[in-house]
Order: structure tokens, then C-alpha cells, then sequence
């Protein structure tokens, strides 16, 4: 992008994690002249819905979007609703994509998850392997529809020669996450439990062994990351964001790391996954 032609940069997904991120790091930043970011929330427009999707879109005029919004939820929500997960997520994902196309937006970064790998795989893992084999049971619905999205790309590239790529970042964590214990990621999610144990004086119960390995980057982190995408990486091929495999942590490091800074005191009890545990190195 040169600094003389105007930017509108659309941000779907806006009031979540990433996107108040990334408001954070260009409210903080040095503005660019002719530069308007535009944070969407769901209040916004229903993505699911194409007219919705196509009268925002004529409303704002984006030159450049990224695309954040995404039905998320926990490990228990996943398993329960895989075909809402992937049927609601593949219908957002498409009006985005096909509504950028249709009103030349000139590039679009949407948001994968490190879900989408193979859940039999071998380390390090790289960009190259998405579609080399299944995602894990437990959240295909998902993780195929993140998938699509890099399929999306790769198609509206060769067929009519549009900028979308996307990026696949490792597991978030920062200010505006969702604590809600059904939906939560590991680190809002155990620092909820801690708080409840320590509020009600009882045992604290994490899931699993706490062996697996995790890779985690701070939302602010992520957010300059995202914002270097847009304006420097020129691949359709998505990029992963993360941190080196030699500061990967294991769960029970980030949960002792979480009992300490909440001055927790109580049993610890690590029990039983009702699903074969999920030992992937991201």
C-alpha cells in the first residue's frame, strides 16, 4: 500500500480479543493521512447474512479488510455443535470473501487457527501442511471451515487475481478475552477456575494431564503482527504468527504460572479428558 491513496481498513470481528488489539496498537500509532479503520462488531451486520454483509460493505467502501469474526467457542461447545460450527463459519467466511471480491477490495487477511493441522502430524509443523490429512475429532467442524478459507483464497486468487491470504496465529491471551468457562481458551479459562476455587474454597480441577505443549501470544503482540500483514506480506499462502518452538510452555506450567500470580493455595487436582487428550505442539 503507498501512503497516498486512500485506506479504509474494515475490521470484522472488532469488539473481540484480536480486534480490540489491533485498535489498541493503531490508536497508538502514528496515523497515516487518508488512513480510516472501521471496527465491526455483530451489531454491526449479520455476516451470515449476504444482503446484510453487501449493504456494509456499500456503506463503508473498504479498500482493505481483515476478517476476524468467526462463531468461536470451547472444547465442550465444538463437540456439541460441530455441524453449526462448520455450517455458520463456511456461510460468514464466504459472504466476506465473495462481498470483498464483488466491491474490489484490494486485500483481504482473514484468521485461521492452529486447530486446522493435521491432528497426526510431524514437528515443526509449517504452513505447507494444512490439508495433509484431518483435524482433530473434537473440533472438525471448525477447523474444516478455517480450512476453507485458505482454499477460498487460493481460488479467488487464480480465478480472478484477488489479494486474500490469512494468517494463523498460535493461542491468544490478553485484555477483552472471554473468560466464559464453557467457551474460554486455556489461559482465561484457567484463570476463571482459579478465581471460583479460591472464591469457594475448594479444589481446583483441570482437565487432562497438563503434559501437553502450547505455543502463546499476547493480543498486542499479535495485533502488530497483523497489522505488518496487511501492509508488507504479499503471499496468498497463509503465514503462521507465533512464537519459536523453544518458548513453548506446558499446561501445567501455565497453570502453576496462573495459581502463583493469583496467590492461589488449594489442591490442584488434573483429571481424566472426556476425549482423547489433544497432545499438538500448538
Amino acid at each position: 500500500m503507498t501512503s497516498s491513496e486512500k485506506k479504509v481498513i474494515l475490521v470484522t470481528g472488532g469488539s473481540g480479543l484480536v480486534g480490540q488489539a489491533i485498535k489498541t496498537v493503531v490508536n497508538d500509532k502514528e496515523k497515516e493521512p487518508n488512513e480510516q479503520w472501521i471496527f465491526l462488531s455483530s451489531k454491526d451486520a449479520d455476516l451470515l447474512d449476504r444482503q446484510q454483509t453487501e449493504e456494509l460493505f456499500e456503506r463503508t467502501k473498504p479498500t482493505h479488510v481483515i476478517h476476524l469474526a468467526a462463531m468461536v467457542g470451547g472444547l465442550f461447545r465444538n463437540l456439541k455443535y460441530n455441524l453449526d460450527f462448520f455450517r455458520k463459519n463456511t456461510l460468514m467466511n464466504d459472504n466476506v470473501l465473495h462481498t470483498s471480491y464483488k466491491y474490489n477490495v484490494k486485500k483481504v487477511v482473514s484468521c485461521l487457527s492452529t486447530c486446522i493441522f493435521p491432528n497426526k502430524t510431524t514437528y515443526p509443523i509449517d504452513e505447507s501442511m494444512i490439508h495433509n490429512g484431518p483435524p482433530h475429532d473434537s473440533n472438525f467442524g471448525y477447523s474444516y471451515a478455517k480450512r476453507m478459507i485458505d482454499v477460498q483464497n487460493r481460488a479467488y486468487h487464480q480465478q480472478y487475481g484477488c489479494h486474500f491470504t490469512s494468517i494463523i496465529p498460535t493461542n491468544v491471551y490478553g485484555p477483552h478475552d472471554n473468560y466464559h468457562l464453557e467457551d474460554a481458551h486455556v489461559v482465561p479459562g484457567l484463570i476463571h477456575k482459579v478465581y471460583l476455587a479460591q472464591k469457594n474454597n475448594t479444589p481446583l480441577t483441570i482437565f487432562g494431564t497438563g503434559a501437553p505443549l502450547r505455543q502463546f501470544i499476547y493480543s498486542l503482540d499479535l495485533a502488530q503482527l497483523i497489522v505488518w500483514v496487511l501492509l508488507h506480506y504479499e503471499e496468498i499462502d497463509p503465514i503462521i504468527l507465533s512464537v519459536g518452538e523453544k518458548d513453548e510452555v506446558s499446561i501445567k506450567d501455565v497453570a502453576n504460572m496462573v495459581i502463583k500470580s493469583m496467590n492461589f493455595t488449594g489442591e490442584v487436582i488434573y483429571v481424566r479428558w472426556p476425549i482423547q487428550e489433544n497432545s499438538q505442539h500448538h
